[in-house]
């Protein structure tokens, strides 16, 4: 069996078939913010489907791109019509570094698990359901321009690569008040191998104060130490303790892969961001396909940019 960076090196080479599940695989978890229990199988796809989130109890898909994405209060939602699916983030960011083109997502809640708070459970369901190729052309979105987002501050940057290099590579910022996380960052050059070593297995996190008020608006209501890393001005809550001496930025950047890969074929180029969020991190692709000139697609037919929808 190949290794995932194996298979990422694979993925990113110009041209390359695309990738699906070799079979299903099933898991039962709770959601972060509402709470509730919910049965999530992720299925092998039709060649060209892309990443599909389909809710069972509504008989409803949405794709799985940045247009459809409703909400981005504390996680990122996609929605469409009748139906959502929140904390997408995560998955899609395992999904990303495992190189799978083509999935179905069946869920029979508004909400994914959210396991212990990280990717590696989603990674470890992925990698025992298998990965195949399946035909087709494999598209890589190159960023031919830089473009920038901000607000408040923080800031999110798509720019091409380096002359020589390939794949995508993620800079990240961050700088928060309790002193338990402070100010990190963190570079990493996406590759499967390197995304289930360093980054996958961080864990979302809040501070204390913020809880009550979390669950007053709605949020939280599954959130635990179980499943979420807890600060309380220097101190960690978790008895475990932290994973990573720096599993925030980790965390974070998880978080960007994740909304990132809502591009709808993976990034050839650089990312550079500072305190950004899943706000900004979506409407930083919103602003590089709002012109042409921005990016191109490679390895594959398109020959148009996308069709966005109005959400």
């Amino acid at each position: 069996m190949s290794s995932l960076r194996e298979r990422y090196s694979l993925a990113m080479a110009a041209p390359s078939p695309r990738r699906t599940l070799k079979a299903e695989i099933s898991a039962v978890g709770r959601g972060l913010h509402n709470g509730t229990d919910v049965t999530m199988t992720l299925k092998p796809a039709a060649l060209g489907a892309g990443i599909v989130f389909r809710r069972a109890d509504l008989g409803l898909d949405i794709p799985a791109r940045f247009d459809y994405v409703a909400d981005t209060r504390l996680c990122t939602v996609i929605a469409a019509g009748a139906a959502k699916v929140g904390t997408v983030e995560h998955l899609m960011a395992a999904l990303l570094a495992a190189g799978i083109d083509d999935a179905v997502i069946e869920v029979d809640a508004p909400e994914l698990p959210v396991f212990d708070g990280s990717a590696a459970p989603f990674l470890f369901l992925i990698e025992s359901a298998g990965v195949t190729e399946h035909g087709g052309v494999r598209e890589r979105l190159e960023i031919l321009r830089p473009v920038r987002v901000e607000q408040s501050g923080a800031f999110a940057e798509l720019r091409p690569h380096h002359e020589g290099s390939a794949g995508f590579d993620v800079s990240l910022s961050i700088e928060f008040a309790a002193a338990a996380i402070g100010a990190q960052a963190y570079h990493f050059h996406l590759s499967g191998e390197g995304f289930a070593q360093e980054i996958a297995a961080a864990r979302t996190f809040t501070q204390l104060g913020e809880i009550e008020a979390l669950r007053k608006a709605g949020l939280a209501k599954g959130g635990s130490l179980a499943n979420a890393i807890v600060v309380d001005g220097a101190k960690i809550m978790n008895p475990e303790g932290l994973r990573f001496q720096d599993e925030f930025v980790r965390h974070k950047l998880l978080d960007v892969l994740g909304d990132l890969a809502l591009a709808g074929a993976p990034i050839s180029g650089r990312f550079i961001g500072g305190r950004t969020g899943h706000a900004l991190n979506n409407l930083l692709l919103r602003t590089l396909f709002a012109d042409q000139a921005n990016y191109r697609l490679v390895n594959g037919a398109f020959a148009a940019p996308l069709q966005l929808t109005a959400a």
